[in-house]
């Protein structure tokens, strides 16, 4: 869609990267690293100094001590994190639950390290899972459960109680829960994040995954985490070592100094988000789309049944190309693609200036 986008001349509202600039302090950062030469490899499974500001940061926010020596590994964005992990635990033959509508890559990577997939579905308007179909979905080849809070696309933001219903699938068949919490200050509404490796009984069995990218929007960085218990993390720097070696070593210098931000850092985040969601959440609901209302991300699901096409692919396809405003098709986000076939997701990490020219453009719908 970003393509399209560009071939269209387009406003894209599609690809979850902002289009502001990065802080100051963090670009500066990455700028002395360099100068001061630090440009070998660090140690692969991530700098001293980055995954000190990575335990410090958990610890503050979540309350937990993590063992930068033997608990963290740092790898090329959440992506490779996420990836590593699944090849690191998975042997053939296993499954991995995963809830739909889900990020793109996670069914994929299961396939690739040698599992099957099991879905189960997020129902709208608020993304609920119904436990009886959650249960149905573990058995004994059940290998881990991808929890992704906030989520994308949905916006959705797990709670308390639903996390222990997982957790309690988890121990009942030994499953890993892979959480993926790369939007965990984006919340809205008096939404919380619940970090489910501090949930009693899943601190063990939960793998962490977060990145830089969103937070400190520098999606074009690629320096992510895994925090993991010990034994699994040495099977996850393992796996990493032979798929990229190591991340950036100046990036992660820089990453210590974003990690170390004032908690002010992330209020403004949520404030400034928030201002972003409701703007866009009133643009489309104008042009005469049905929103789906998210807590937490900077994503919009929308229903597009109102507008009388046939799908997803043809309606993105005409707003691209007629309409000028680029967005992704809900169908990416499914393993059925006729479940999404009525709705298409939009992001909100954009200036202004963009989403007046969004609004300007969705009007010509009415």
């Amino acid at each position: 869609m970003t393509r399209l986008a560009l071939k269209h001349g387009a406003v894209n509202l599609s690809q979850g990267f902002p289009d502001f600039a990065a802080p100051e302090e963090i670009k500066e950062a990455a700028r002395q690293a360099i100068s001061v030469d630090i440009n070998q490899y660090a140690i692969t499974w991530g700098g001293k100094k980055f995954r000190d500001a990575i335990a410090e940061k958990f610890s503050r926010v979540q309350g937990i001590q993590i063992d930068p020596e033997r608990e963290i590994t740092v790898c090329c964005g959440s992506t490779e994190a996420m990836m590593a992990t699944m090849m690191a635990i998975i042997n053939p033959g296993d499954e991995v639950v995963v809830f739909e509508p889900f990020y793109e890559n996670y069914g994929p990577d299961a396939i690739l390290s040698g599992a099957t997939p099991r879905f189960v579905k997020l129902q709208p308007p608020e993304w609920s899972f119904d436990p009886e179909e959650l249960a149905a979905a573990f058995g004994p080849a059940t290998k881990a459960i991808i929890l992704n809070t906030p989520n994308n696309p949905t916006g959705k933001v797990f709670t308390r109680a639903e996390i222990e219903a997982i957790r309690d699938l988890c121990v009942r068949w030994n499953a890993y829960l892979i959480t993926d919490e790369i939007y965990e200050h984006m919340l809205y509404d008096g939404a919380q994040h619940i970090s489910p490796a501090t949930i009693e009984g899943l601190h063990d069995r939960t793998i962490t995954i977060n990145a830089l990218s969103k937070t400190y929007s520098v999606t074009g960085w690629r320096v992510g985490w895994a925090i993991a218990p010990a034994e699994v993390t040495g099977a996850i720097r393992k796996v990493h070592d032979f798929l990229t070696v190591g991340a950036a070593a100046p990036l992660q210098e820089a990453g210590a100094v974003a990690l170390r931000f004032p908690d002010s850092y992330y209020a403004q985040l949520a404030t400034d988000y928030l201002v972003r969601r409701d703007r866009l959440l009133g643009i489309l609901e104008n042009a005469g789309f049905r929103c789906f209302r998210p807590r937490g991300a900077y994503y919009i699901m929308t229903d597009i049944s109102g507008f009388g096409f046939s799908d997803d692919l043809a309606f993105a396809r005409h707003l691209v190309t007629e309409i000028g405003v680029a967005a992704v098709p809900g169908s990416s986000f499914y393993n059925h693609p006729t479940d999404g076939k009525q709705q298409l997701r939009f992001t909100f990490c954009k200036t202004e200036k963009t989403l007046n020219a969004a609004e300007e453009r969705l009007a010509k719908l009415r």
